[in-house]
């Protein structure tokens, strides 16, 4: 079993993963810790609280910050658009849930967590990187403790999302990223390069929806507002970015990785850019010397990652 927290910021395929890891039998969800990035904090925390009670999880859930590392750093507009006014898909999620939060800010109940489990936590974050960065910066011992960090964000070989450079989780906190890109913990980073090869088709949704009871219903429901948005970028569907981040922990053979010191640019028009120095390339002295060997994502099984994730979202309470 794999003991997860999942640093999120629900967002639609936010949902999505969190379903997955609830669904996999592999996955001990022990956390859910919550960041600002498809929403504000008090719109993530209050749609993670709604998916818990929809779907019948256990895993307490622990509101972060709502702000950057820097707080100095402007305030970037909510992705509307892409997630909906009430960040998932404009269901009409109630305007409050009657579960209350864990008691201590999100980077706490890392570290409390992680402390209580040394060795087998893997920390699967899908956000904006600024609860593991606080974390860190409170209890830096921390980082030998973890088991993984699997992270969706970044593009290394392609072009950004939000910006020429960038992809959006990164560039949403560059400062955050690049504390845990740099930290002495094992990093694998699901990027880009990867989960925009890994498109799932309005017929594929249907079938899950199909065959895995009330549950894969509401994600049909919360992904359709997702899947009109990415009517522009695909054929038919929509990306699942933060799914293939969690299908990284219980199938790493699906992916190939490539190893090297990562950098995240802070600051200028490359704000949020993530860069590896691989290992098997020689350079000048640089800023990414000296720096721990963090894994990235460089090419994908796209379809086995597809058939994973809907035969476990396809799978009803009672399977």
């Amino acid at each position: 079993m794999h003991k997860v927290i999942f640093d999120t910021d629900p967002g639609v395929d936010d949902a999505m993963a969190l379903l997955f890891l609830h669904n996999h039998p592999d996955i001990d969800l022990i956390g859910i810790t919550t960041v600002f990035g498809n929403a504000s904090i008090e719109t993530t925390t209050r749609n993670a609280l709604y998916l818990k009670q929809q779907w019948d999880i256990a895993a307490p859930v622990a509101k972060g910050l709502g702000e950057t590392l820097d707080p100095s750093r402007a305030h970037v507009g909510w992705p509307t658009f892409i997630h909906g006014d009430d960040g998932l898909g404009n269901i009409g999620v109630p305007e409050t849930v009657d579960l209350a939060c864990d008691p201590r800010p999100a980077h706490r109940f890392i570290i409390d967590t992680v402390r209580a489990n040394p060795g087998e936590v893997t920390i699967v974050a899908v956000g904006r990187m600024t609860n593991l960065a606080l974390a860190l910066r409170d209890d830096p011992d921390i980082a030998v403790l973890v088991k993984d960090v699997v992270i969706m964000g970044g593009a290394f070989d392609m072009r950004g999302n939000i910006t020429p450079a960038a992809e959006a989780n990164i560039h949403g906190d560059p400062e955050a990223a690049d504390a845990v890109m740099t930290a002495p913990w094992p990093v694998v980073v699901v990027g880009l390069d990867v989960t925009e090869k890994t498109v799932m088709t309005r017929s594929r949704l249907a079938a899950i929806a199909a065959s895995g009871g009330k549950r894969a219903k509401l994600l049909s429901d919360i992904s359709q507002f997702y899947i009109e948005f990415y009517e522009q970028h695909v054929d038919d569907g929509m990306v699942v970015h933060d799914s293939c981040a969690c299908v990284y922990v219980v199938a790493p053979e699906l992916f190939t990785l490539r190893s090297g010191a990562i950098r995240v640019v802070c600051g200028g028009i490359a704000d949020g850019q993530t860069i590896q120095k691989a290992d098997d390339h020689i350079f000048p002295p640089s800023d990414w010397d000296n720096l721990p060997s963090q894994n990235i994502c460089i090419d994908v099984d796209a379809q086995g990652v597809l058939e994973l994730i809907s035969k476990t979202l396809g799978q009803s309470p009672a399977a």
